[in-house]
């Protein structure tokens, strides 16, 4: 639900009332000239009560008089044979605030925190098809501003363009008690178009991804945003502000390598571009299996693992059109020293060896997010290390949200929040 508090009161609501009052009027002067044989009123005119309007409603939270709700409080209601609903909600200055409802149509929330510390009134109007409103108020005031805050942050920016397997990546400053990561996940919206299904996967305490049950479709566009200004997050601590992020997918650029015949395979919307030879990690540091995604892009790097491999095994090595993989140190590269095995050999120590002229085509034509499927190694791939949300299958991906999965919920609702450019808080 977009519309706006000015959207929601209808003109015609203001016809109706005008009605209502004609009405009473004409009423009036009709009863000043009506009576029965006794010369006493008939009943109907004698200022009975009006007939009980047939819709209800009924607000829940925050209660009548409340004190010190989180400012990132949301107006819970209930009606009763309603055709139409809405939900108006104003600070003691008679601003009105602007909100969506929830996906469960029974809660509706503000676009943005609350000011702390403030008094505001919330009316719900229900207007059953007798076309009369039935409203419930509730007049609250907000908490004074927390002094322990966590902050919620974005990998990504606004205007970020990234590859179809991209996760959406959203980190916490302080982990967040399993008891309160329902709340925290009900305040996280995903808004894709076109419509595309996906859930929350709790990674650790402090980071959160999303990614949608395929790959994202080309092109798409995505916005995320996470409500947690002012919402409870455990031991005294709040959300410090609200997060929204605008990303757009690019073209489906998939690479798949294959150890069996040491090729990459590189398909963009769904038709094969470019096949590259390719050396993969020797039997002693084998590449791994599974699916990734490209994690950074550096044009010019050094590899140095004098540390991790002593003085014997260890090399420092200067490196072209490098694209990280995993956090273990795999990439793909340009090793101009193994083009003579690429195609046929696998000498390198996991990463993906390419030629200089191949690592500079892809180096143009990748970009963050893109995935990479390897095939066939001694080693499967650890999930964890790297973005491997694609090497859990769907069923595994879901068993990481805090909330129970509904495959019957809209993929993207139409109801969102319109994101903000705030690409942290």
């Amino acid at each position: 639900m977009r519309a706006s508090q000015d959207q929601l009161i209808r003109p015609r609501g203001r016809r109706r009332v005008l009605a209502a009052g004609l009405l009473a009027v004409a009423l009036a002067f009709t009863s000043a000239c009506t009576a029965d044989e006794g010369g006493k009123p008939s009943s109907w005119q004698g200022g009975s009560e009006s007939p009980a309007t047939k819709a209800t409603a009924t607000i829940s939270e925050p209660a009548a008089d409340a004190k010190d709700v989180p400012a990132s409080t949301g107006i819970t209601f209930t009606t009763k044979d309603a055709e139409e609903t809405t939900v108006d909600l104003k600070d003691a200055a008679g601003k009105a605030v602007e909100g969506t409802l929830a996906k469960d149509g029974k809660t509706w929330l503000p676009k943005g925190a609350l000011a702390y510390g403030t008094s505001y009134t919330a009316t719900v109007t229900a207007t059953g098809d007798d076309g009369r409103p039935a409203t419930a108020t509730s007049t609250f005031t907000t908490m004074a501003k927390p002094a322990k805050q966590i902050r919620v942050s974005s990998f990504l920016g606004d205007n970020q363009v990234v590859g179809v397997g991209m996760p959406l990546i959203v980190k916490f400053d302080r982990a967040v008690p399993e008891d309160y990561r329902d709340d925290v996940q009900r305040r996280m919206t995903v808004t894709s178009t076109p419509a595309q299904e996906g859930i929350w996967h709790w990674v650790s305490p402090t980071e959160i991804r999303y990614r949608p049950k395929v790959f994202w479709k080309a092109n798409s566009k995505v916005s995320y945003r996470v409500q947690a200004g002012g919402l409870p997050m455990g031991d005294g601590y709040y959300g410090r502000s609200d997060l929204s992020v605008d990303i757009k997918i690019g073209s489906s650029l998939i690479m798949t390598v294959d150890n069996k015949t040491k090729r990459m395979t590189v398909t963009r919307n769904g038709s094969v571009i470019k096949t590259i030879p390719v050396s993969l990690g020797k039997k002693s540091t084998p590449s791994s299996s599974g699916t990734m995604v490209v994690i950074e892009k550096l044009r010019k790097t050094v590899f140095d693992t004098m540390e991790e491999l002593g003085p014997d095994e260890g090399y420092r090595t200067k490196i072209d059109f490098a694209q990280r993989l995993t956090w273990g140190g795999e990439f793909i590269h340009a090793a101009p020293w193994s083009e003579g095995q690429q195609g046929s050999v696998n000498v390198s120590h996991g990463c993906v060896n390419v030629s200089m002229a191949n690592g500079d085509w892809l180096f143009r034509n990748t970009q963050v997010g893109d995935p990479i499927t390897v095939k066939g190694t001694e080693r499967k791939l650890q999930n964890g290390n790297g973005w491997t949300d694609w090497n859990m299958s769907w069923d595994e991906y879901v068993k990481g949200s805090a909330l129970p999965y509904d495959p019957d919920a809209p993929a993207s609702p139409d109801d969102a929040a319109t994101p903000t450019p705030t690409p942290t808080a």
